[in-house]
């Protein structure tokens, strides 16, 4: 097996038998998955700020860590391993983008994250077919490369697939 393991700003993408790309604690963050059922290929980023504007330097330190970067890397990525160009047959999925602070959502980051993640999607023709965004509990996501599974966890609150 050969999981891929990502921090905030990562992304990557499996092919291999029995490997599953996995996140940990998505708070405001957003996680999005992509998988091609054909290829059995698993993708997925972890995005922490909408926009890549906002710093330079961290944007070409780790594209990544924002929405307007970090979704289109990780599609190129899946291009690359093998999936259409077009992004056709693709399941895309999105979670996280939560509310953690608790009295004070002052700049809404996590619905600010989701709705940059969907306009980007939106711009390459695609669109999650599930969410699991909002609340105000964080998350940790496995997105498993032979069936496409996406399970959902959390302290307290157990395991579920979307």
């Amino acid at each position: 097996m050969s999981d891929i393991i990502l921090g905030i700003g990562d992304y990557g993408a499996s092919k291999n038998p029995g490997s599953m790309v996995k996140t940990y604690a998505l708070g405001s963050c957003v996680a999005v998955t992509m998988y091609d059922p054909i290829l059995h290929l698993a993708g997925m980023v972890h995005v922490a700020l909408p926009e890549s504007k906002i710093n330079r330097a961290k944007s070409e330190e780790c594209p990544g860590y924002f929405a307007d970067l970090g979704v289109p890397l990780l599609f190129d990525e899946m291009v690359r391993l093998g999936c259409q160009r077009k992004g056709r047959g693709l399941i895309v999925k999105m979670l996280g983008g939560a509310s953690v602070m608790a009295g004070n959502d002052t700049f809404n980051i996590g619905k600010r994250n989701v709705l940059a993640v969907k306009k980007i999607l939106w711009t390459l023709g695609m669109g999650p077919v599930a969410e699991d965004v909002g609340a105000n509990h964080s998350r940790t996501v496995s997105l498993y490369a032979d069936s496409g599974l996406v399970t959902v966890s959390c302290p307290g609150r157990g395991q579920w697939q979307i």
